[in-house]
């Protein structure tokens, strides 16, 4: 499966050589050499994070909280020249699924970032189809043929709640709270903003606009 994975590494060779074997498994492989610039694309949910610990901008530390913060089943993986045994401990207590020393061999990386994801996302995935996407709600994917298609969180929850009642019509109020919850203070512009990078991601997805109430999917054929 063509896995989206983030590695955050601040030696500018080894990000290259690491990113270089990831590729070669065909994951679509995302590298960042600080980790304020990674914390700030934690809300587009890759499907697995490989962290360094000694981080410029926040360390990986932080950035294990705050990407668990967003969503807990996300898998994340640590690399740390430090003190092996403390920095596994504390990654562990704090949500890391795997830990690895430096040195290592980057294929070991390979490795154990394809059992991780075998066990967190499993070799067959029971899902539901659309048009030409499979949905898999578990997992909070969608793919098109092979390739994954990368949505937000709340790209993927408006999608999904749109996919599992087909025809009903939603307006922008109930979007809001379906999605955003009670607690969201702020313009109903935000749903449509939403569902404009929706459609331009997921092209074949018919959403029709109910003018002055809000929107409704329909059957992949019917448009």
């Amino acid at each position: 499966m063509q896995y989206n994975v983030y590695l955050v590494e601040d030696e500018k060779n080894l990000n290259q050589v690491l990113t270089a074997y990831l590729v070669q498994e065909s994951w679509n492989v995302t590298s960042f050499n600080d980790g304020a610039i990674a914390r700030s694309r934690i809300s587009e949910d890759p499907q697995l994070w490989i962290l360094d610990i000694m981080l410029p901008g926040i360390d990986g530390y932080q950035l294990l909280k705050e990407i668990k913060a967003h969503n807990s089943r996300t898998p994340v993986i640590f690399i740390s020249a430090r003190d092996a045994d403390l920095d596994r401990i504390l990654g562990l207590e704090m949500g890391s699924d795997d830990y690895l020393a430096k040195p290592f061999l980057p294929r070991e990386l390979v490795v154990r970032a394809k059992k991780l994801l075998e066990r967190v996302y499993g070799t067959e995935m029971p899902g539901f189809n659309y048009g030409p996407y499979q949905i898999f709600e578990e997992q909070r994917l969608i793919k098109e043929g092979h390739s994954l298609i990368p949505l937000t969180s709340k790209e993927y929850d408006v999608l999904l709640l749109f996919a599992k009642n087909k025809g009903r019509a939603y307006g922008r109020d109930e979007i809001l709270f379906q999605v955003w919850g009670n607690n969201y203070f702020g313009s109903d512009r935000v749903v449509d903003d939403l569902i404009r990078r929706l459609r331009k991601k997921v092209p074949a997805l018919n959403l029709e606009t109910i003018y002055g109430f809000g929107y409704r999917l329909v059957e992949a054929d019917e448009k």
